[in-house]
């Protein structure tokens, strides 16, 4: 009766560890690509487990192109891009842990970071800004982004 009633003690214990690992959604998490779109080389977002990597984003008008030199309309707008992945995988801006800044004139960091204060969260995520010898369609910036829902 002692070995059936251990035998039935540590299976339970099993049992509740596998359950207790669902529902935390740390061990069986899907990963899934977000807003991917047919023919594209890429996904502007995709989650792996309680983690969601934002592809780098710029920001486009309502046309899909980009609008206009001024950094801080890029700015805005590129930020505004992302607040749209994220919360399309359900996340909230203030889940982003990270990002990466690319701009083409370090000239413009100042009024790039004026918008950036305004417009990400506090706690800032951990940031690296890296100029680059230009970006895809004319863009003067791009920002990618890491989330991790707490």
């Amino acid at each position: 009766m002692n070995k059936l009633y251990s035998l039935i003690q540590k299976r339970g214990l099993i049992l509740a560890g596998i359950i207790t690992l669902c529902a935390s959604g740390s061990a069986f998490a899907q990963n899934k690509a977000v807003d991917f779109k047919q023919g594209m080389p890429f996904s502007d977002g995709f989650v792996a487990g309680n983690t969601l990597y934002v592809a780098g984003q710029q920001g486009p008008d309502a046309n899909g192109k980009v609008t206009g030199t001024d950094i801080t309309v890029q700015t805005t707008n590129t930020i505004a891009a992302i607040k749209k992945v994220v919360e399309k995988a359900g996340y909230k801006m203030s889940d982003i842990v990270s990002v990466t800044v690319y701009i083409t004139d370090l000239s413009d960091v100042p009024a790039m970071n004026k918008v950036y204060i305004k417009e990400m969260p506090d706690p800032k995520p951990a940031r690296a800004t890296v100029q680059v010898a230009g970006l895809i369609g004319g863009a003067k910036i791009e920002i990618s982004a890491i989330a991790v829902k707490h």
